[in-house]
């Protein structure tokens, strides 16, 4: 019985996988048959309970995402933060600089996570929710870091005059391409500070997976 149930979810979570696949043209019932190898009466029970959730909707014979994923998705952001909290914090206070954790929202990187040192006599405000091109500062570059490429890279002045930013990737979290790096308005260390970002990346990865 639990692997029946188990080979359901799959064939469900399948199912699902293949309408978002479908970025334009709405998939039909036969597309999504052909698509997870089913039948169309087994396409159709599979629709039911995630019609019922909202995850899809029909119409007559096609099938879209439904508004249901974004409230899945809008719950993202807060466990993301919540998970990378403690060791944005340790981070911060080590370095004396604001640090955050930034992810890839299309072409640009959004801050999903921030946190501020709290000895400093002065720091960079960076706020939840900024969002900047990828191409542009050492959060967005580092999450277009290539696995072969260096740990870490910093930037200067790209995002806002006078700021110093090292950034290192998030790897190894299925489908999260996202960032962690501080920021600061003193030169940083890149021999020093480097090595506690690609750690602080590698304790969120952790965490997530």
């Amino acid at each position: 019985m639990a692997k029946e149930s188990s080979l359901t979810l799959d064939r469900g979570l399948a199912l699902l996988q293949a309408v978002a696949d479908s970025d334009t043209e709405a998939p039909t019932i036969s597309d999504l048959a052909a698509a997870i190898g089913a039948s169309r009466a087994a396409v159709y029970r599979l629709l039911v309970p995630l019609q019922s959730r909202g995850l899809v909707r029909r119409e007559g014979s096609k099938v879209r995402l439904g508004l249901g994923l974004l409230q899945l998705a809008a719950k993202v952001a807060p466990q993301l933060r919540v998970a990378a909290l403690p060791a944005l914090r340790e981070l911060a206070e080590a370095v004396g600089a604001t640090a955050h954790l930034t992810v890839a929202d299309g072409d640009e990187a959004q801050a999903v996570a921030v946190v501020e040192p709290s000895w400093t006599t002065y720091h960079v405000a960076y706020r939840v929710g900024t969002r900047h091109p990828l191409h542009k500062g050492a959060a967005g570059k580092a999450i277009t870091m290539r696995p072969g490429d260096s740990g870490w890279l910093g930037s200067v002045g790209e995002l806002q005059p006078g700021a110093y930013g090292i950034a290192a990737p998030v790897r190894g979290v299925l489908d999260l391409r996202a960032s962690v790096g501080v920021v600061t308005f003193e030169p940083l260390d890149g021999a020093v500070v480097g090595p506690k970002v690609v750690a602080a990346a590698a304790i969120i990865a952790e965490s997530l997976r």
